[in-house]
């Protein structure tokens, strides 16, 4: 008898953790997004009295996933002041970009030998359908960005590049919305297909150069986006209702 309840107790325990585990996830996904669509301001404090009812949470997953959001860069801790808002600082900004580019052009070439040749065809597909949108906001062209670079990432088949990738993308994003704004979607629509393209031919120097052109940005270039985005994120929301942010 002991043993079986001593067995029940394990059991209960094991559903407990379980349980804040996936509050915790909840949390960690519902204000990663609050964040990434800026629906938090830069350097806006958190309320986590606020945070924990309009999630409908407690305060210990709230604070896992505010902890953990932290370490991943989407917030910053401050010692007696609570979280705050990640700022949008332009070298910050820049380093990722150094860093996606780096991480792409390591995973195309893994791609080029590992990946598999129908799922580069269902690349193309995707190119092809995607090609002429006819009225489509900003944030579903930049979301067709990130979905293209993302799937010749999954080519490589290494889930860790994957994550980081798709870390790097939301901290980046408000930078990638007003570069589609500004630039339009058809060069990197090209871009896009000649990158495909010389993957499926398996020419990965070519690859490798279309990307790092493709991703290549200036530090003035995102200082100048920044402040685009500051504008854009204090705008009355009925001027700029049709803005991502």
């Amino acid at each position: 008898m002991a043993q079986q309840a001593l067995g029940q107790k394990k059991r209960t325990v094991s559903r407990e953790e379980a349980e804040l585990e996936s509050s915790v996830d909840r949390a960690y996904e519902q204000i990663r997004e609050m964040v990434s669509r800026f629906r938090l301001k830069p350097d806006e404090r958190l309320n986590e009295s606020v945070l924990s009812k309009q999630l409908g949470l407690s305060r210990t997953p709230l604070r896992e996933a505010l902890n953990r959001l932290s370490m991943e860069g989407f917030l910053n801790a401050k010692s007696g002041k609570g979280f705050f808002c990640r700022s949008l600082d332009p070298q910050e900004i820049y380093e990722l970009y150094q860093l996606r580019a780096a991480l792409e052009c390591g995973g195309v070439r893994i791609a080029a030998e590992l990946g598999d040749p129908a799922e580069i065809e269902k690349i193309l597909t995707f190119l092809k359908q995607t090609a002429d949108i006819e009225g489509a906001s900003t944030s579903t062209l930049v979301g067709y960005d990130e979905r293209f670079h993302e799937e010749i990432m999954k080519l490589t088949g290494n889930r860790e590049m994957l994550k980081t990738l798709r870390n790097i993308n939301d901290r980046i994003r408000c930078v990638r919305w007003i570069d589609m704004d500004r630039r339009g979607r058809k060069s990197t629509q090209n871009e896009h297909l000649e990158i495909a393209q010389a993957l499926k031919k398996k020419d990965v120097e070519h690859c490798v150069a279309v990307l790092q052109k493709h991703i290549a940005r200036r530090l003035e270039e995102i200082t100048s986006s920044i402040r685009e985005a500051y504008g854009l994120l204090y705008m009355p929301k009925n001027v700029r209702s049709e803005h991502p942010f």
